[in-house]
C-alpha cells in the first residue's frame, strides 16, 4: 500500500475531500449528472428532479461552493442563472479513482501471477467428454 500513499502525495486531499462529501448526497449526484449534459436552469433541474425549488437552491449552493458547479447569468436576462458542471472540479477525484484502479490493478496481478506460480500441476490424463 506505501504505492499508493506515495502516489497520493501530491494530489490536493482537501479539494478530494470537498468533492467527496458534495457528492455523497444522492440529489447532488443527480444535478451532477444532468449538468453533464449541458447547462440548465435552476427550474429546469428542479422539475426534472420532481423538487421544489427551494430544496434544490440548497443543493445547489452546496455544489457550487465545492466547485464542481458553477453558475452563469446570461447577457440577455440578469434574473435567469445557468447552472453547469466544472469537469476540472472532478480531476482530483479522477486522480484518486485512477490510484485506486491502479494499486487493486497491481494487487490482483501480483495475485494472480503466486497462484498461477503455487497451483499443482495438473495431470495430464484422459479428459472427461
Amino acid at each position: 500500500m506505501a504505492k499508493a500513499r506515495t502516489a497520493s502525495a501530491g494530489r490536493d486531499d482537501a479539494a478530494l475531500g470537498v468533492a467527496l462529501a458534495a457528492l455523497t448526497d444522492p440529489t447532488r449526484r443527480a444535478v451532477v449528472a444532468l449538468l453533464a449534459h449541458g447547462p440548465q436552469r435552476a427550474g429546469e433541474l428542479a422539475a426534472t428532479l420532481a423538487m421544489a425549488p427551494p430544496s434544490l437552491s440548497r443543493h445547489l449552493r452546496v455544489l457550487r461552493k465545492s466547485g464542481l458547479v458553477a453558475d452563469d447569468e446570461p447577457e440577455h436576462d440578469a434574473r435567469v442563472r445557468l447552472y453547469r458542471l466544472r469537469p476540472e472540479s472532478l480531476a482530483p477525484l479522477r486522480g484518486w479513482l485512477d490510484e485506486l484502479q491502479a494499486f487493486w490493478g497491481d494487487q490482483l496481478q501480483s495475485f494472480k501471477a503466486h497462484a498461477e506460480k503455487s497451483a499443482p500441476a495438473r495431470p495430464q490424463g484422459r479428459r472427461r467428454g
